[in-house]
């Protein structure tokens, strides 16, 4: 086949009347050459080097599927201490020890209880683990040639074609689940069916020219329709803006761009639950994601930048403003050390760790200020691997100053620079819809290089001191009056400045 000599004319709107050629959900036959010419300089070489051996010992072992579906994340945890379990040695097949750091001992599972069944927690994580080996096999193929590779790219994806269908669909708390838009079959909620679905998509695409026409058609029938119809779509009438949904449409999305379906494409960049009304209803002027909560603002991209890289490859532009601002509004509101606080329902964020974002958004945006945090990085995630820059320069800087991101939120006083700085944020704007906490003027503080009045973040939502604990306005740095939690409310900024290194702020509660 003769290779396109770039990508598609990128445009704002609308499906092209003819896509490319496969691949054209991770990269396109342009992107793929210059991946290939990437992975030939160091030190990718080193890094694509191992990546095969990995694969290589995969094929060593015979492709086995989970007999079920998976269990809800949330649901591993220790019954008794709330606490995250980790899983230790094999008791047999599909089943393993379950340790508690708390006690500590060692659990094991029983799957007629979806709180206790742990061992669903591991066959969910070999799920997961099989959709990302369909994607590296494929990649290796469309690298390599190595037809070994596009063989167990194309038997996992085939095998899940068979398989998809038998598995009971159910929901997060085990139920069998019949209605559309409710539980899944290889996992138990729409978010963990669209991730695996997506990545699925992937390495389907990559060896999509070496299925038959029946092949194909059985993918199709028995997997990826109803995959989206069972699961993946949402039945309600309502818009939905959530981070959920932003997985869903990259599912949604992609799968029409694999399949040349415009109805899907449509759906999920212009439909009522699309990327742009998601665009446009969650992220806030300031590029903060309307939940309020650090982690779920990058799980957000997570979701996001599939579709986003997807419609790039078949000639759409989604990489408007709003997207560039979400990547903007961490390093204007980190602390001096680029880490953001635990608000709502998220642990502490610290920028560094998520270097592998700002990868691709240096690729597309050009940014200096986005290469900064790669250039201090291993660079050994996929982003990097994918799209990263040959190089790339520059020094990490935090804002300096006290600043106020009144969209969001959160007011900042700061005086000084770097490990010797004090960081004072208040939090004072939208609760955060399911993902709030009752604990507007929570005040949290960063000084001498730690926090000193930290937000204690959240527990898996499995463990009963979520609700009970977690969300409460006891639990955070706040005033509680008649010892009763606060009701859902939003801030309103009274005034904002500073002078020098003084800063001051006003704020008053509206419902």
């Amino acid at each position: 086949a003769v290779l396109a000599a770039g990508p598609p004319a990128l445009r704002a709107e609308g499906a092209p009347e003819n896509l490319p050629p496969h691949p054209r959900l991770l990269f396109n036959r342009a992107g793929l050459e210059a991946f290939k010419a990437k992975m030939a300089t160091e030190p990718w070489r080193r890094a694509w080097t191992k990546s095969l051996a990995a694969l290589d010992k995969d094929l060593a072992r015979p492709l086995d599927l989970p007999p079920r579906g998976g269990n809800w994340s949330h649901n591993y945890v220790c019954p008794e201490h709330g606490a995250r379990l980790s899983r230790g040695k094999a008791l047999g097949p599909w089943q393993w020890e379950h340790t508690c750091p708390v006690g500590p001992h060692v659990l094991r599972g029983d799957p007629a209880q979806a709180v206790l069944d742990f061992d669903g927690n591991g066959i969910m994580g070999a799920h997961g683990a099989l959709a990302g080996q369909a994607r590296d096999m494929g990649l290796a193929w469309a690298v390599t040639g190595g037809p070994r590779y596009a063989e167990r790219a194309r038997a996992i994806v085939l095998a899940y074609a068979e398989r998809y269908l038998t598995y009971a669909r159910h929901d997060n708390h085990g139920r069998p689940v019949k209605k559309a838009g409710t539980g899944g079959r290889v996992a138990s909620q729409s978010l963990t069916e669209a991730g695996w679905l997506t990545t699925l998509l992937h390495g389907a695409d990559l060896v999509w020219d070496t299925l038959s026409a029946e092949q194909r058609e059985a993918v199709e029938r028995k997997l990826i329709r109803p995959a989206l119809d069972e699961t993946v779509r949402n039945p309600s009438s309502k818009p939905c803006v959530h981070n959920i949904q932003c997985h869903r449409n990259s599912a949604i999305g992609l799968a029409g761009f694999l399949l040349g379906d415009r109805a899907l494409i449509d759906e999920a960049i212009d439909g009522r639950h699309g990327y742009r009304a998601n665009m446009a209803g969650g992220v806030q002027a300031d590029g903060a994601w309307f939940e309020g909560a650090w982690g779920y603002h990058f799980y957000t991209i997570d979701g996001l930048w599939p579709l986003t890289e997807a419609a790039r490859n078949c000639g759409i532009d989604l990489y408007g403003p709003a997207l560039r601002r979400m990547f903007e509004a961490p390093l204007r509101l980190a602390t001096p050390t680029l880490r953001l606080p635990a608000f709502n329902d998220s642990g502490e964020v610290d920028l560094r760790g998520r270097a592998d974002s700002y990868e691709l958004a240096f690729a597309r945006y050009g940014d200096p200020a986005f290469a900064a945090l790669p250039a201090v990085a291993r660079r050994s995630g996929s982003l990097a691997r994918w799209f990263g820059a040959g190089t790339v320069t520059g020094n990490v800087a935090a804002a300096a100053g006290s600043r106020n991101a009144e969209a969001s939120g959160y007011a900042i006083l700061q005086k000084g620079a770097g490990t010797n700085a004090t960081w004072v944020c208040v939090k004072y704007g939208p609760h955060g819809g399911g993902h709030g906490h009752y604990d507007k003027n929570n005040a949290v503080v960063f000084a001498g290089g730690r926090w000193l009045l930290p937000d204690a973040g959240t527990h898996a939502y499995g463990s009963p001191l979520h609700k009970s604990w977690d969300k409460t306005t006891f639990a955070h740095n706040t005033v509680v009056v008649d010892g009763r939690s606060q009701a859902e409310a939003t801030g309103k900024c009274l005034a904002f400045g500073s002078a020098g290194e003084i800063g001051r702020a006003a704020w008053r509660e509206r419902g």
